[in-house]
């Protein structure tokens, strides 16, 4: 399909990010961005992007100049980061690359400014999240914020911790590139088991349809280590919430050990 993907810098540009809010989370004028927040973040260093089918607004994505936490002890203007915050597609556009577009540009703006490092959070536990950030966009992630934005009232995150991996995307980086120009493909299950590595979890299909994993966890011993999530973690968490909060612990425990560990 067909988009535009343009700077959103008015108030009419912000009144339509509004009207997207409940669209793709739900919830409530409570958990919407207000416009004369992200105004002031596109006037003052930080990217404000939309993707519009014609004069519809179907995406934007929303971030803002930050400092890099892991090196405290050196000079704000040494460390600058872009934080992207936000990045939010309409479900009626959804799978046809709209995402993937908006991050292309945002990593362009970023660049020009001068900043190599763009880090956002996403949920461990959403695979097509993965799937964009890690495969895609070639991120790499060794941070795990448990509970990072607390209780979260609209209706994608209700009534589940707010556990988040902090992804770091080093947009010059080779590995980035290559991701990007297709010239570093990402590998298949297959050739990190034939490589040596090692499933920390063990899943199994119960007889309701749903991934439950065994309660004994591997330690991270190897190289390489490969942690198992439901293909579908939202399906599952709306069949069983009891199962879907189990997976956050479950994983929690593995992600937090692995990370203390060096991974």
């Amino acid at each position: 399909m067909d988009y535009l993907i343009r700077i959103l810098d008015t108030p009419e540009d912000m009144a339509k990010i509004e009207d997207l809010y409940p669209v793709v989370w739900g919830g409530n004028d409570l958990d919407v961005t207000p416009a004369h927040l992200t105004l002031a973040i596109s006037h003052n260093g930080g990217v404000v992007l939309g993707a519009f089918d014609g004069e519809r607004l179907i995406g934007f994505i929303l971030g803002f100049l930050g400092t890099d936490h892991r090196s405290p002890d050196r000079p704000a203007m040494a460390r600058l980061k872009h934080a992207s915050h936000e990045l939010a597609v309409d479900p009626e556009y959804r799978n046809q690359g709209v995402g993937y577009a908006l991050k292309i540009a945002q990593r362009s703006i970023v660049e020009q400014q001068g900043v190599r490092l763009i880090t956002w959070t996403y949920d461990p536990l959403l695979s097509l999240n993965a799937q964009l950030n890690i495969r895609r966009l070639g991120a790499v992630c060794d941070t795990y914020r448990e509970n990072e934005y607390g209780e979260m009232r609209d209706q994608l995150n209700r009534g589940i911790v707010s556990d988040r991996f902090q992804v770091d995307w080093w947009i010059t980086s080779n590995r980035v590139k290559q991701r990007l120009e297709g010239a570093r493909q990402a590998l298949d299950l297959a050739h990190f088991l034939s490589a040596g590595a090692v499933m920390l979890n063990q899943v199994r299909l119960g007889e309701d349809g749903l991934s439950r994993p065994d309660l004994a966890i591997l330690e991270p011993e190897s190289n390489l280590a490969i942690v198992e999530i439901p293909a579908n973690y939202l399906d599952l968490r709306s069949k069983d919430h009891g199962l879907a909060v189990f997976w956050r612990e479950h994983t929690r425990t593995i992600f937090q050990a692995a990370f203390n560990a060096g991974y």
